[in-house]
């Protein structure tokens, strides 16, 4: 089983005829996610990919056509809180936006609007999602996961290809792995995804992958000691970073002491959660 997106879902992809937009649907296409629609204004009526993929003006005359049920977002950051809003406003229930830097005070005007209209938002700055053998949406390598029974949750897109490979490596499998991006105002984050892989009967055990800056993996590890069932394995990035200076992410940086690896492995540990010391050791932990 999977959580957000299956084989089923009816994907749509805002920017499709932009050059990373064209380059990860034709990489989604091949890995079988079910992609019935592409949205660049001005190009509706064109088809791509051999035909197989119609491109309308608008989200939601793609919706009305299509049935679309999830967005992916490759638009440039100035026009991405727009490309949000208008898929909300056309009824797409998930949106998954990759774009990175798109402005905070943006952000928070998408947040409010999509949370008001009940949309559940992964990203922005992020990798999407990808539910082995059976859909991806995103940019996650679709040859770096096996289907199994580990679902995965992250804030940074490199090491959640990382501990994917190593997992594969071990014969460990993902029911879905989310990547939830690393910028300050975000859609989806720890607890959500937690909750949605406790209620999921073919998820056994869960693994979040955190990182400096924030107090999000406090608060997961709150959740986990009073809600979870099912074993949680982390892995906390930037134990070594000095404070004031970010690192990568947006969301990445220690201010006033506050948002330390120490701090947030300590929260977690206080919890049972297995912590890792590198990436790889993660797969590990999961066999144990």
């Amino acid at each position: 089983m999977s959580i957000l997106i299956n084989n089923k879902s009816r994907v749509l992809v805002q920017g499709i005829t932009g050059n990373e937009g064209l380059f990860h649907s034709w990489q989604m296409l091949q890995y079988g996610t079910n992609i019935v629609a592409g949205v660049t204004p001005g190009k509706g009526g064109d088809w791509i990919f051999d035909g197989k993929t119609p491109i309308f003006d608008s989200v939601k005359v793609a919706h009305n056509a299509t049935g679309a049920n999830v967005s992916v977002i490759f638009v440039p950051a100035n026009y991405a809180a727009d490309a949000m809003i208008e898929a909300a406003d056309a009824g797409i229930p998930l949106v998954v936006c990759i774009t990175e830097g798109v402005p905070v005070r943006d952000m928070m005007q998408v947040r409010m609007y999509l949370d008001q209209h009940n949309v559940k938002l992964v990203g922005p700055n992020c990798p999407g999602l990808l539910t082995p053998g059976e859909s991806n949406v995103g940019i996650i390598p679709g040859n770096i996961s096996k289907p199994g029974n580990v679902g995965v949750i992250s804030r940074s897109g490199t090491l959640t290809y990382e501990v994917l490979h190593a997992m594969m490596m071990k014969d460990i499998g993902a029911s879905t792995c989310i990547g939830i991006g690393g910028d300050p105002i975000h859609g989806l984050d720890f607890i959500d995804v937690l909750e949605m892989f406790e209620a999921d009967p073919q998820t056994d055990q869960v693994v979040m992958i955190g990182e400096i800056g924030g107090n999000d993996e406090q608060k997961a590890a709150d959740y986990i000691a009073q809600f979870m069932t099912k074993p949680v394995v982390s892995f906390i990035a930037g134990d070594s970073a000095p404070e004031g200076k970010r690192m990568g992410h947006a969301g990445a940086i220690i201010e006033d002491g506050e948002g330390t690896a120490a701090e947030k492995i300590q929260a977690l540990r206080i919890s049972g959660v297995q912590i890792a010391r590198h990436p790889e050791e993660i797969a590990e932990l999961l066999i144990r």
